[in-house]
């Protein structure tokens, strides 16, 4: 059914569709090509059915309940445009002019939207620019803690403390902690070098490794699409900036051969047998403090007199051999481990029965109580104390580690650099030992035991090598 009648607002609303079709047109004979479309859904729709060249087509308007008819010729110009009749016209006219209205329409569509993303990405900016570096700051550590060792994150978390009482303790501010309560686009080269010249007068060591963690932040926020026109890389390429960083001296600490007898006699007597065991084992094995820290009692091996440790440059980590003494000190932590504590302690002159029914062993070959990881945290004051005592100059965690180097070449035992690398866990670095030659346990395992019996005799430890390492009692305390 298809009428053409001059359209009224009284002929829409009578306008029916019969319920065996599907539509329904009523076409109005003052504008050209306007009609009135009714669905059996009870909808009403403006249309314009016309032409651009050969093609006919149908255009929609819009509904009857958003558009009017008809306006007033005396009505303002946007109630105007809301009419059916000034619509049609408009759209005939282009057509006249062979532009397609269908074309038109998603050309302003796509404007429109267009306009209204850019609004948009308007206010989402102004809300990120009042993003604080604090903010950042916490998803970038979560995004990226789970590639980092324990302390690489202690540092993260120290150096951006908050001063002031916590848990009943005073707590000074990191180094980073101005920096936090400041907005991240806000971070520019004159703030920079005004927290360096700040920071260095007071702790320039401290603000060295804040200086490092804080460009490798603003690198990353380049690089995350969130913060990314936020921040000014170039900062840290300023030579303004670069030359107010502290500069980090290379440190040559380590025990002298001299020294070993006085330094190993006062780590033995430390009262605690697991950081007596740990300092030992670091000099023995010039590990790392973490992979040592680290170790769990799955990973040693006393059949094969094996250790595997997390290795920073081999993601399956790295297996070195387990010489005698380090057995020996390792066989007396695992009977102290395995062995359950008494039935009652004495707190405050009380007897107290201990919870025998949920005790498990440690899973960690340096357990610590104090510590919420379980395991070591931080040897230094351990270390201080019993260097103090020995009588020999500060020497750092790594310096045990270089100590552990330096005496691989000493002329009684003339270690490959090769296999000292090995056991260390650093890269290699000629061709040769990068890319063929891997020295099998046991022949890294002959190295091993010379450089050990070098250190134990030198130190004057009281240990036999001729006798198995778990049926010697060496502890001093």
């Amino acid at each position: 059914m298809a009428s053409r009648i001059n359209l009224t607002v009284g002929a829409i609303d009578r306008l029916t569709c019969p319920p065996e079709l599907q539509q329904v047109f009523l076409w109005d004979t003052q504008v050209i090509g306007l009609g009135v479309r009714a669905s059996k859904t009870g909808k009403k729709t403006y249309v314009l059915q016309t032409r651009v060249g050969r093609t006919q087509f149908r255009h929609t308007i819009g509904s009857t309940k958003d558009w009017t008819l008809d306006a007033p010729k005396t009505a303002k110009l946007e109630i105007i445009q809301k009419s059916a009749r000034y619509e049609a016209s408009r759209l005939n006219m282009l057509c006249d002019k062979g532009i397609d209205p269908r074309l038109e329409r998603k050309r302003n569509e796509a404007a429109n939207k267009a306009e209204r993303e850019a609004e948009e990405q308007a206010a989402i900016a102004e809300v990120m620019r009042g993003v604080l570096v604090a903010d950042a700051w916490a998803v970038y550590i979560d995004h990226c803690k789970g590639q980092w060792g324990a302390r690489h994150l202690r540092d993260h978390e120290k150096l951006a403390q908050a001063g002031g009482r916590f848990n009943g303790k005073d707590r000074t501010a990191g180094p980073l902690a101005s920096l936090m309560t400041r907005k991240l686009a806000d971070i520019d080269a004159d703030l920079v070098k005004a927290w360096l010249n700040k920071e260095t007068a007071s702790r320039p060591t401290q603000t060295a490794l804040a200086y490092r963690l804080l460009r490798a932040f603003i690198n990353w926020c380049a690089e995350f699409k969130a913060y990314a026109d936020l921040v000014q890389v170039e900062i840290f390429t300023a030579r303004a900036v670069k030359r107010l960083v502290p500069r980090k001296n290379a440190k040559g600490d380590l025990l002298q051969l001299s020294q070993l007898p006085a330094w190993f006699d006062a780590v033995r007597r430390i009262s605690s047998p697991t950081m007596s065991a740990y300092l030992q084992v670091l000099v023995l094995t010039g590990a790392r403090r973490e992979e040592i820290a680290q170790m769990r009692w799955e990973n040693i091996d006393f059949k094969w007199g094996s250790i595997l440790l997390r290795d920073k440059v081999e993601a399956s980590g790295r297996v070195i051999p387990m010489p005698p003494y380090i057995e020996h000190l390792l066989a007396d932590l695992k009977r102290r481990n395995d062995t359950p504590p008494a039935a009652h302690r004495i707190l405050d002159g009380k007897r107290i029965a201990n919870d025998l029914k949920n005790w498990k062993p440690s899973p960690w070959v340096f357990s610590s109580k104090a510590a919420a990881c379980g395991h070591i945290v931080n040897p230094t004051k351990a270390l201080a104390d019993a260097s103090l005592i020995a009588g020999v100059p500060d020497i750092t965690i790594h310096g045990l580690r270089r100590t552990f180097s330096t005496h691989c070449d000493d002329m009684a035992v003339e270690m490959p650099a090769g296999a000292c690398a090995q056991i260390m866990g650093h890269k290699a670095s000629a061709i040769a030992e990068k890319h063929y030659k891997r020295r099998p346990l046991d022949a890294l395992r002959a190295w091993h035991i010379r450089i050990e019996r070098f250190f134990i005799e030198s130190a004057g430890v009281p240990f036999n090598y001729d006798t198995p390492a778990k049926a010697q009692t060496l502890r001093v305390v």
